[in-house]
């Protein structure tokens, strides 16, 4: 049995995961729900001073929102809809045919206007735009959601459903840049505290297709995005627990951002994923909190 799979039985007999029947789709324990929100609190320390707007989204968006976004152009392998029935009672009827029969019953579904968020920042942008041309100085979000990426895996840390805490940053190049350079160091004296081995490398996201393989040379020949790296299934291949990403002007120029003079706006983002920053804690302090170094527990629990 590999590592990867070793490490999820051990979750689950643990009792801190649950298993659903579902790859990347579990249950959480209290446990793990604590140590969730007491990472939470920890970032929300490290940016209260900041000033960002808290923003909370549900895991579900505008499907036309979805669609301007650009999403289904790089990423339609990672994309999940919501169906639902919206038929008669001829359908319902055929519903129960399928079921009793143990057929597929989905076709009698359409889709609906709601997409699950893939990342808990494509809501914002439409909601920055309508507000009209942002202020001197720009805008500063805090933003944490639900998202979904339909990626079936037995790697613990490749949820299908996870939580997404972001700081999002929207201005001028200059401004938008900084930001992400103050967090990138942030983010490394953060985990740095919770006395995790990390690494920090240039990355590229996971474009589709053809042009795909283009969008990824560019994104790394030009260090769009960073990603800070935790060993979690394994030493050879590090996990991915904080990004830093800068998107340059898409999402200015796909929902005409102005900046104070007028400008397209830019914007940048870093992300943590809380599910795997607490799989990572478990993983190198172990699965009972109670026998994790005295240090780390002061950190999170103060």
């Amino acid at each position: 049995m590999d590592m990867q799979n070793t490490y999820l039985d051990q979750l689950l007999e643990a009792g801190l995961l649950f298993d659903t029947g579902i790859d990347g789709l579990y249950g959480r324990s209290g446990t793990f729900e604590n140590v969730i929100e007491r990472f939470e609190a920890l970032v929300t320390r490290y940016g209260s001073a900041d000033g960002a707007e808290v923003i909370r989204f549900p895991p579900g968006m505008s499907r036309p929102y979805f669609e301007k976004s650009g999403y289904l152009k790089s990423f339609p392998q990672l994309a999940g809809t919501v169906h639902c029935f919206c038929g008669d009672d001829k359908g319902h009827s055929r519903i129960i045919e399928c079921l009793e029969a143990g057929e597929d019953w989905t076709g009698q579904q359409e889709a609906s206007d709601i997409v699950l968020t893939p990342a808990a920042c494509y809501p914002l942008y439409p909601l920055i735009a309508k507000r009209g041309r942002m202020p001197e100085g720009g805008r500063l979000f805090d933003l944490q959601s639900y998202c979904f990426r339909h990626e079936p895996s037995k790697e613990p840390t490749r949820m299908q459903m996870f939580r997404m805490r972001e700081y999002v940053r929207a201005g001028t190049p200059e401004e938008v840049v900084e930001f992400r350079e103050k967090w990138l160091e942030r983010g490394k004296a953060l985990i740095t505290s919770l006395e995790l081995p990390m690494d920090v490398d240039v990355a590229n996201d996971p474009f589709f297709g053809r042009a795909g393989r283009m969008m990824k040379v560019n994104q790394r020949d030009q260090g769009l995005k960073f990603e800070l790296l935790v060993p979690v299934n394994s030493e050879e291949n590090p996990t991915a627990c904080l990004s830093f990403n800068y998107h340059q002007n898409h999402f200015g120029h796909t929902w005409g951002i102005e900046t104070s003079t007028g400008a397209e706006a830019h914007t940048a983002c870093v992300g943590f994923g809380l599910e795997r920053v607490t799989l990572a804690l478990f993983r190198h302090h172990g699965l009972d909190v109670e026998k994790w170094p005295a240090s780390v527990r002061k950190v999170l629990w103060g």
